[in-house]
This record gives C-alpha cells, sequence and structure tokens, in this order.
C-alpha cells in the first residue's frame, strides 16, 4: 500500500513528519493573550528563542522525524506557531483562516511551501478556524469555540468530515486555544486546565478521557502544551515539574527542552509544531 502523503487520526500517534518555522524575526507587536501582556514591555530575546527553537527540531531529528520549516517572513512576527496556520483532519490537510490581522499572511506563506514540498492541502473557507483550536482522538474531533475559531468554521469541518463526530468545546478566550487548555496524551488521558472550560465541556471530556489536572502556574507556562510523539514519549518544559511528575506516574516518558523564551508569546510545543503524518 502506498504511504500517504498527509495522515493524523490523533494526537499521540507516532510522529512521523511535522511542519515549523524558526522564529526568526518573532515580537510580541500586539499582545493578543494574556500571556503576551505579562511579557509586552520585555518582549522576545530573537537569538535565544532562535536556540531553543533549534533545540527542539534537534530532538525531533533525534527521534527520527522529518521536520519541514516554513521560510520566516519579517512582517510576521507570529509565524513561529505553525499550528494555527494548518492542521490535519485523517488524511486531508488544511491551510487555516486565521482570525487576527496581525497573522493574515500566514497562511499563503505556508499555501505556498506546501506546494513546493508536494504536500496537497484545501484551504478553510468558511467562518474562521485556527489549528491551535482542532484537537484529534481518532473517531472524536474536538474543536475550541475561543472566538478566533468560530461556529461558521466549525460547521463547515462538520459538513466536510461526516466520517467523524465533532465536539465543539467553548472555552474562555482569555487562554487563546483549546491545545492551551485540553489536550489528549495517550487514547485514555489528557491534560486540562479547567478553569478555563465550562462544567459542561469538562464533564463531556471526563467520560472520553481521564483527566490529568495542570496546576494555575503551570498552565500559564503552557504546562497542557506539550507534543506527544507517540509511544508515550512527550516533549516538555522542564519548568512544569508537577505536570511531568503526573505524566511519569502514568507511564510517560518526559524529553525535557527549555523553551523559555518562546512561551512568553504564549504558545509552547504543540502550537510551533503542524503534524503532516502520524501512524497509529
Amino acid at each position: 500500500m502506498a504511504k500517504k502523503p498527509i495522515q493524523c487520526e490523533n494526537e499521540y500517534g507516532l510522529l512521523k513528519e511535522v511542519v515549523v518555522c524558526e522564529p526568526t524575526f518573532m515580537a510580541i507587536e500586539e499582545a493578543i493573550n494574556r500571556t503576551q501582556r505579562k511579557y509586552m514591555d520585555e518582549n522576545i530575546n530573537r537569538d535565544i528563542a532562535s536556540q531553543q527553537h533549534q533545540a527542539l527540531v534537534t530532538a525531533m531529528e533525534k527521534e527520527g522525524i522529518r521536520v519541514y520549516s516554513v521560510p520566516a517572513h519579517d512582517h510576521l512576527p507570529e509565524q513561529v506557531f505553525m499550528r494555527d496556520s494548518g492542521f490535519v483532519i485523517g488524511t486531508s490537510l488544511y491551510v487555516a483562516s486565521l482570525d487576527r490581522e496581525i497573522r493574515k499572511g500566514e497562511e499563503r506563506v505556508l499555501g505556498e511551501y506546501l506546494t513546493k514540498i508536494g504536500k496537497p492541502f484545501a484551504k478553510a473557507s468558511a467562518g474562521t478556524v485556527e489549528g491551535g483550536d482542532v484537537v484529534l482522538a481518532n473517531d472524536e474531533v474536538y474543536i475550541g469555540a475561543s472566538g478566533r475559531t468560530n461556529k461558521e468554521g466549525i460547521e463547515e469541518l462538520r459538513r466536510l468530515h461526516p466520517e467523524k463526530r465533532i465536539e465543539m468545546v467553548s472555552l474562555d478566550p482569555d487562554y487563546l486555544h483549546l491545545d492551551c487548555v485540553f489536550q489528549p496524551v495517550s487514547e485514555t488521558q489528557a491534560l486540562i486546565y479547567r478553569e478555563a472550560l465550562s462544567k459542561k465541556a469538562v464533564d463531556m471530556l471526563a467520560q472520553r478521557f481521564s483527566l490529568i489536572d495542570v496546576p494555575k502556574e503551570e498552565q500559564f507556562h503552557l504546562g497542557v502544551n506539550v507534543l506527544s510523539i507517540g509511544n508515550k514519549r512527550v516533549i516538555a518544559l522542564p519548568m512544569n515539574e508537577n505536570t511531568n511528575a503526573q505524566l511519569q506516574a502514568h507511564g510517560f516518558t518526559i524529553i525535557e527542552v527549555d523553551f523559555s523564551e518562546i512561551i512568553k508569546s504564549g504558545g509552547s510545543f504543540r502550537c510551533v509544531t503542524m503534524p503532516l503524518v502520524r501512524s497509529n
């Protein structure tokens, strides 16, 4: 059987191919989340951010993951957060429709790059959808109604994917995207920060997963936003000791990478990586 050029069914299968963008021009130019508001004056040290991003790429390549790198553009200060610009559901790759003006243009650059490397994609056209709100769990797809992703965008994906049960999850928009407060790390376990979600949403997710609670301080440091690379291996921040210890107690292996500079802009490992291929 020929290898599929695109396939992701969940957030925790063996990661084979991923797209990133170096933080060459990363900056907080307009505070669009609470983390950026805290670090607006301090801003981003691009040299440190680039070193940390390269450490992540090196860690992924060491694990046998093929890493594609989209060219960075000086007019796109948020481009490093590649997950928002595109996402995969099953064998369908979408270039997102981004909500904030400061991020518009990322979609065009990504589309041009995907064409160059021969990865077929479609454009999300109805409403807005950002990839940080699209969380996969095989037959279920959880999509955050964050304000950056709206109901029109979610309904379009429901029409396009009748084979999936797509659940809309409302969250406090101050937390940016769903993947900052909820993320499956295995078929039965998920990280969660309950305070950002309604009781109804938490109850729904608790019926599907055994929930691992991330404390408030570690949520601010993007404790939920780890990158699962398969076989219960997770790339995570060293500073999130409580979350890492809980994962280890559940049999996960933690690969620690310092991402302390990049998280000042409100995103971590999942935010900066857009998987193209995962094997179940």
